[in-house]
């Protein structure tokens, strides 16, 4: 403690605030440079800084009332902490903060392209799957007419068409029994007539035993393969339920973030430092990753342009209306999808640990 008291300057040497002069302290030991390197990096451009250290670096940016308490400091340099001493020499060097922002926009840039493209293309396969799925479109079609048998004889009956948000509800309408869900009912519909379609195209042109088998054997062959064919949705909509993960307006966002430090790089290099002689070698080589970044937003908004009219075209295929949809998630769909393909997921587990097999029955349990 008393070294460290005996290399601490006396408190009227100090010009910015304990607090902050902790915080740069801090930041310094992560930095690992001298005051004359950073201001060497800062004005060639990629001399030997790494992410980390332009992060630091960026972090370190003082306020005008801080520069102000800085440039008017008229004592000895050399007296005042290494803090206040590396910060006041940094502030040497022409709009030393913006390059160092500058520098650490260009150094994340490919990473945030690549997982922004990464997202939209997720996206782009999302609405694919949706729209191409035979199966999911067969459950939805099961679902509609399980609830129209339901509801005949009444205003609900002869529905043409339901919102997504009723398959969540599936496995709230329970039977007489108190045990099995009108998802199970559906589920098990559907795995009898999907494994029906299997066996003829399949087990019916190649394997001839079924022409022995009992009926209760055929049976449990539809129910099988059934089963492996509607278990396996999950598998076949796995981009819809990565979707389901993501956020527009944090993609919107960082598409906007990127626009935005681009256009104040522009700034710096074609506005502040274009008549600085002893700038130009960063100014030539922002001028050259500014032509990259450019063509590289380009093809970004384009592509976040394409999906969000894809995203509003699946959501009208599925809801009808996009004007009545909730505004506030673009992305619901995917996110009911994702929790019902979790529940289908459950139901299939469950009929194929039940040893005898409910006969597919019509809807005795919900009368």
């Amino acid at each position: 403690n008393d070294e460290t008291k005996s290399k601490t300057p006396s408190p009227s040497k100090h010009v910015l605030e304990p607090k902050r002069l902790q915080n740069i302290t801090i930041l310094l030991k992560a930095l690992n440079v001298t005051a004359e390197q950073a201001c060497n990096a800062l004005m060639k451009v990629g001399n030997g800084l790494f992410l980390q250290q332009l992060e630091a670096l960026v972090k370190m940016v003082p306020t005008k009332e801080e520069e102000t308490k800085l440039y008017g400091y008229k004592g000895d340099v050399n007296e005042l902490g290494s803090a206040e001493k590396f910060v006041k020499v940094l502030l040497s060097v022409p709009f030393a903060f913006l390059r160092a922002e500058a520098m650490l926009y260009r150094e994340t840039f490919d990473d945030e392209v690549i997982h922004l493209k990464s997202s939209f293309s997720m996206l782009e396969e999302a609405c694919k799957e949706l729209r191409s799925s035979r199966l999911f479109l067969k459950l939805l079609e099961a679902v509609l007419k399980t609830g129209n048998r339901m509801n005949v004889g009444t205003i609900r009956g002869g529905a043409r068409a339901f919102k997504l948000d009723a398959l969540l509800k599936l496995a709230d309408v329970k039977g007489t029994d108190g045990k099995t869900t009108l998802l199970h009912f559906v589920v098990q519909e559907i795995v009898r007539s999907e494994g029906i379609r299997v066996s003829d195209s399949i087990m019916g042109k190649i394997n001839q035993r079924n022409k022995t088998r009992t009926a209760e054997e055929k049976e449990e062959d539809y129910r099988r393969m059934g089963l492996d064919l509607v278990s396996g949705l999950s598998t076949e909509l796995y981009h819809v339920k990565k979707t389901a993960t993501l956020d527009l307006d944090v993609l919107a966002s960082s598409v906007s973030n990127l626009s935005d430090g681009k256009a104040k790089l522009q700034h710096l290099v074609r506005e502040e430092l274009s008549t600085d002689e002893k700038s130009g070698n960063f100014v030539r080589s922002m001028n050259s990753f500014l032509d990259y970044a450019e063509k590289n937003l380009k093809e970004l908004e384009e592509d976040e342009h394409k999906v969000l009219l894809h995203v509003r075209e699946i959501t009208e295929y599925f809801h009808g209306d996009v004007s009545k949809v909730d505004e506030a998630n673009p992305l619901r769909i995917f996110v009911i999808v994702r929790d019902f393909l979790g529940m289908l997921d459950h139901v299939c587990k469950e009929l194929r640990n039940l040893k005898v097999p409910s006969s597919p029955s019509p809807l005795a349990p919900f009368r």
